[in-house]
């Protein structure tokens, strides 16, 4: 607040700090300035905190990942049409439907491996400089090796993203 030329800093008697252009009353209350009590600020800032971080939330729950998941939907698509009793049939691979994506799928257990792909640009499975453009997925599942024999494998899929 500035002082004008006009203003003195003391009232008359001198005895008080206010200025003559003060418009307080003798209750203490000014009318030139409006003022909040700190309690109600506080909670004023706190309620704002809790609707923004609600908010933040809210939006961060509601944006898309931003890479898709394919290789575990092509395994949730591929397994059920090679199993057959809870076993995987690596000899059913054949008559698995065209992959939409450029895909390898294999099948590892007891030192062999069976392995379908969708074409010439299909991604490779162990491909350690791929991480960013491939998407791979694996699961143990019982694989059926020869009739009667049933032993513990990886069905594992790379999909080009």
């Amino acid at each position: 607040m500035s002082r004008s030329s006009g203003e003195r800093l003391f009232g008359r008697d001198g005895s008080t700090g206010r200025t003559e252009t003060d418009t307080a009353g003798t209750d203490g209350r000014s009318t030139a300035r409006a003022a909040v009590e700190p309690i109600a600020a506080l909670v004023a800032v706190v309620a704002v905190g809790a609707a923004l971080g609600l908010y933040v939330t809210a939006i961060d729950d509601a944006t898309p990942a931003p890479e898709r998941a394919v290789a575990e939907a092509t395994l949730d698509r591929i397994e059920p049409a090679v199993t057959a009793g809870g076993v995987v049939v690596p000899n059913r691979l054949g008559g698995v439907p065209r992959l939409r994506y450029a895909a390898t799928v294999a099948i590892r257990a007891d030192g062999e491996t069976w392995r379908i792909d969708s074409g010439p640009g299909a991604p490779e499975l162990n491909d350690p400089f791929a991480s960013d453009r491939i998407d791979t997925a694996r699961r143990t599942v019982t694989v059926r090796t020869a009739p009667g024999r049933n032993v513990r494998g990886t069905l594992h899929a790379a999909v080009r993203r």
